[in-house]
């Protein structure tokens, strides 16, 4: 992205958020996805801060569509009539008794992570990214990672909706049973998600060993061996040379645990410098390693 498409993109977001509810952004200025590459249908765009704003806004317009963080190459969220932002919903409440955490659906991941290790919590697993919306993450059963820790949206104990009339719903994973579990992943289908409510657990550590050039033969032989060797496992690769280029696997670290790195991993071996998941990238801006 050039840096005109940046500051063109910058400011519409930032007009958006700053817009008073119920009025629309100026004519003109459009959103985009995440990468600037798509443009969406209208620049009638709402930044409701209340639930009661957002029923009035439901009751009023026959169609609207909601957007979290964007982060799609498509348009399924896009729409020639009215779009809604929720970024102003950003609440984010512990229930220590009940060990579960509610955020607004304007809440993404690295805010949601920041306030549990502050208090000293965590949830199971977490978005690659750290700017993904929760509640966008968890209605459309985005992955995660770890072949044991079940999607993000395994996580969810209860959520609260706006449907088609407006009004305000309640679902409960003890409460509604296959009803709350069939909403989960609604992918905007049955009303607007405004809360979403995870469990969580103690915080914990994870360390990471980075492991270079995988032969695609030893993946494809030893698949599910390599895939839970870890907490989570991560795979990268550009599709040359027959092989993976990186191997991520994640542990999470016992107190008082001690574990020596194996300096091969299926014939993989451990890097010696610090690594982006594009080997051709600096490492600059990645969670320090070594």
């Amino acid at each position: 992205m050039n840096k005109r498409t940046f500051i063109k993109i910058s400011s519409a977001l930032i007009t958006g958020v700053a817009l008073s509810p119920l009025v629309s952004c100026k004519q003109g200025e459009k959103q985009h996805n995440w990468a600037g590459n798509l443009e969406y249908g209208t620049d009638r765009v709402f930044s409701p801060k209340t639930t009661e704003e957002i029923q009035e806004l439901v009751k009023k317009y026959n169609k609207l569509k909601v957007q979290g963080t964007r982060h799609s190459f498509n348009k399924i969220a896009d729409s020639a009539d009215y779009l809604v932002l929720l970024k102003e919903l950003n609440e984010i409440t512990i229930d220590k008794d009940a060990m579960t955490v509610t955020a607004g659906a304007g809440v993404n991941y690295g805010q949601l992570a920041r306030h549990l290790f502050s208090n000293g919590y965590a949830v199971h697993n977490l978005a690659s990214l750290p700017h993904i919306s929760i509640a966008g993450a968890c209605a459309t059963g985005t992955h995660g990672s770890g072949v044991k820790n079940g999607n993000l949206s395994t996580a969810v104990v209860a959520l609260e909706m706006i449907n088609g009339k407006g009004e305000l719903v309640s679902l409960s994973k003890d409460k509604d049973g296959e009803q709350f579990l069939g909403a989960v992943v609604g992918l905007g289908g049955l009303g607007l998600v405004t809360k979403t409510t995870l469990s969580i657990q103690p915080t914990f550590n994870v360390r990471q060993d980075v492991y270079e050039n995988l032969p695609l033969e030893q993946l494809k032989d030893n698949f599910d061996i390599i895939m839970s060797a870890g907490y989570s496992v991560s795979l990268f690769t550009d599709w040359q040379n027959k092989n993976v280029s990186q191997v991520w696997v994640k542990r999470r670290v016992e107190e008082g645990a001690l574990y020596k790195v194996p300096g091969e991993f299926f014939q993989a071996k451990i890097a010696t410098r610090n690594m982006h998941p594009i080997t051709a990238l600096s490492a600059e801006n990645c969670t320090e390693q070594m």
